[in-house]
C-alpha cells in the first residue's frame, strides 16, 4: 500500500517538473523516485495487511512481485535518456504515465476482490494506450496505439462480462469466497454461468499477457510502439499479468482446477501459445518483432507454471513463476535497451541492423549476447534456471508430455535467438569503412553492465532468490 501511495504522489510531483524550461533533471527524478519506492516496497516482508475492506492484500507474494516490476522500471529508465537530451517536450507525463501504470499493476498483484482486479488492468492499460502512440509523428505508433485500444477495450469488456458471471453464479467478488462458493454451490443449475464467466476472465487475461490465441495484437503493437515503452510493455505488463491470473487461479478456482474445469483450456493455451510464439518468432526478419514474438512465446512457459501450480501462493509453482517472470525481465530489458540504443544511431531495427555490432562497441555486443543466451535458457544464465524451476513444477504434477513439447520449442528458440549473435559477431556492417560506433553514455553503459551482471548473477547463485516466496 506505501508503494501505491508514493507512485502515485510522486507521479502527480513529477507532472510539476515538466513546468521547468530543462528536462534534464526529469531523468534522475524519475530513478529516484523509482528507487525510493523500490526500498519503501520491501519494508512490508513478513507482514500480511489487508486495505479497502479486504479489496487489497499486501503479503509476501505482492511484495515479491512489486519488486519486479519497480526494478524493471528502473533500470529501463536510462535508455530514455535520448528523451531528455533532444529536448521531448512530454517527457514528464511520459515518466508520470509510467509511475501510474506501476500504481495498475501493484493492483493487480495485490488484489483480494475482482473489482481491484479490474481497476489495476484498467490502470495500466489506459497509460499504455496512450504510450504506445506517443510517437505522434509515426504513423506506426499511431497505427499500433489504435489496435492496442481497439482489441484492448474489446477484451477489457469480456474480462468484466467474465466477472459479472462469477458474481451471478457465486454471489460475490471477494477470491476466497469465490473458492468456497465454487466448492459449495447453492444452485446447481448456475454452474454453466460461471464456467462460462471463467472462460471470459480466462480470455482477458490471455490478451494481457499476450497468450494464444489472444496475441496477434503483440506484434504490430510492440513494432510500433517506441521502442523504451514496449521493453515496458512486454516486461512490467507481463510480470502483473501473470501474478494476477495465478491469484485468480489459486485463490478464486482452485476447486475447479480440482474438477479439471479450466485446466484443458489453460493447457490448451499453454501449448498454443508455445507453438505460435516460437514458429513466429523463427520467421521474422526485425529483431524487433522477433523480441514481440519471443514475448508470446516466453507467455508459453509462464502457463506451464500456471497449469502445474500446487494450489498455494508458496511452492515450487508460484516460486518459479516469480523467478522466471525476474529472469525474463532483466533479460529482456537489456535486449530492447541494446536494441534502442543502436536504432537510434543506424535507424532501423532488422538483423542487419546488428551488423558489426561487435567491432564498433563490444559491450552492446555482449550485452545483446548475454540476454539472448538467456532468453534461450542456456546453461550460467537466468534464463535457464527459470525454465528449471517451472519444468520441474510441471513434471512434479505429471505434466511431463508438456514439458517434452516445451523442451523442443525451447530447441526452436536457439535458432533465432543465435541470428542477432551471428549478425553482431559474424557478419560485417554494410558501410563497414564509415559505421561509426552507437552512441552510448556512461549511465547507459552501467545499467547494461547491471543487467548483464544480474543474468550471470541468476544463473550462477539462483538460490540467491529462488524459494523467496
Amino acid at each position: 500500500m506505501n508503494s501505491i501511495i508514493l507512485l502515485s504522489v510522486l507521479g502527480l510531483g513529477n507532472l510539476f517538473l515538466g513546468f521547468r524550461r530543462s528536462n534534464r533533471l526529469l531523468l534522475p527524478a524519475a530513478m529516484l523516485m523509482l528507487a525510493v519506492v523500490f526500498g519503501v516496497n520491501f519494508l512490508d516482508w513478513g507482514t500480511s495487511q489487508s486495505f479497502f475492506n479486504d479489496m487489497l492484500v499486501v503479503d509476501n507474494f505482492s511484495v515479491a512481485f512489486t519488486g519486479i516490476v519497480v526494478l524493471t522500471a528502473l533500470v529501463l529508465l536510462p535508455f530514455s535518456q535520448k528523451y531528455a537530451q533532444d529536448g521531448e517536450a512530454n517527457l514528464a507525463e511520459y515518466y508520470s504515465l509510467l509511475l501510474f501504470s506501476l500504481v495498475g499493476a501493484i493492483m493487480m498483484v495485490a488484489y483480494n476482490h475482482l473489482l481491484m482486479l479490474f481497476l489495476g488492468v484498467e490502470t495500466l492499460s489506459i497509460a499504455m494506450y496512450v504510450l504506445a502512440g506517443s510517437d505522434k509523428r509515426n504513423l506506426r505508433s499511431n497505427e499500433a496505439a489504435l489496435k492496442y485500444f481497439l482489441m484492448g477495450s474489446f477484451t477489457t469488456g469480456i474480462l468484466l462480462f467474465g466477472m459479472a458471471l462469477v458474481y451471478g453464479a457465486t454471489g460475490t467478488f471477494v477470491l476466497r469466497d469465490i473458492s468456497f462458493a465454487v466448492q459449495n454451490p447453492v444452485n446447481a443449475s448456475l454452474t454453466p454461468m460461471l464456467y462460462i464467466g471463467m472462460l471470459l476472465m480466462f480470455i482477458g487475461m490471455g490478451f494481457k499477457v499476450s497468450a494464444a490465441p489472444f496475441h496477434f495484437w503483440t506484434p504490430d503493437v510492440y513494432e510500433g510502439t517506441p521502442t523504451f515503452f514496449t521493453a515496458f510493455m512486454s516486461t512490467v505488463v507481463k510480470a502483473a499479468g501473470f501474478a494476477a491470473f495465478l491469484k485468480l487461479l489459486v485463490q478464486a478456482f482452485p476447486a475447479a482446477s480440482a474438477q479439471g474445469v479450466w485446466l484443458p483450456t489453460l493447457t490448451a493455451m499453454c501449448v498454443l501459445t508455445l507453438l505460435l510464439g516460437n514458429v513466429g518468432a523463427v520467421t521474422q526478419t526485425s529483431a524487433k518483432r522477433m523480441l514481440a514474438y519471443s514475448s508470446v512465446s516466453h507467455a508459453g512457459y509462464l502457463l506451464i507454471g500456471l497449469v502445474a501450480f500446487n494450489g498455494q501462493l508458496e511452492g515450487a509453482s508460484a516460486n518459479g513463476l516469480f523467478f522466471y517472470s525476474l529472469a525474463y525481465s532483466v533479460a529482456t530489458v537489456a535486449s530492447f535497451g541494446v536494441l534502442k540504443l543502436v536504432a537510434d544511431a543506424r535507424m532501423r531495427e532488422d538483423y542487419n541492423g546488428l551488423n558489426g555490432l561487435a567491432k564498433t562497441n563490444p559491450l552492446l555486443a555482449f550485452v545483446m549476447t548475454v540476454a539472448m543466451l538467456s532468453l534461450a535458457g542456456i546453461p550460467l544464465t537466468g534464463g535457464f534456471f527459470g525454465k528449471f524451476f517451472i519444468f520441474s513444477a510441471a513434471v512434479e504434477n505429471g505434466y511431463i508430455g508438456l514439458v517434452v513439447f516445451a523442451v523442443v520449442m525451447s530447441m526452436v528458440s536457439i535458432y533465432y535467438y543465435l541470428r542477432p549473435i551471428i549478425a553482431m559477431y559474424m557478419r560485417d556492417a554494410e558501410d563497414e569503412t564509415t559505421a561509426p560506433p552507437v552512441p552510448v553514455t556512461g549511465f547507459q553503459s552501467a545499467a547494461l553492465l547491471l543487467l548483464a551482471l544480474l543474468t550471470v548473477v541468476l544463473g550462477v547463485l539462483p538460490g540467491l532468490v529462488a524459494g523467496i516466496l
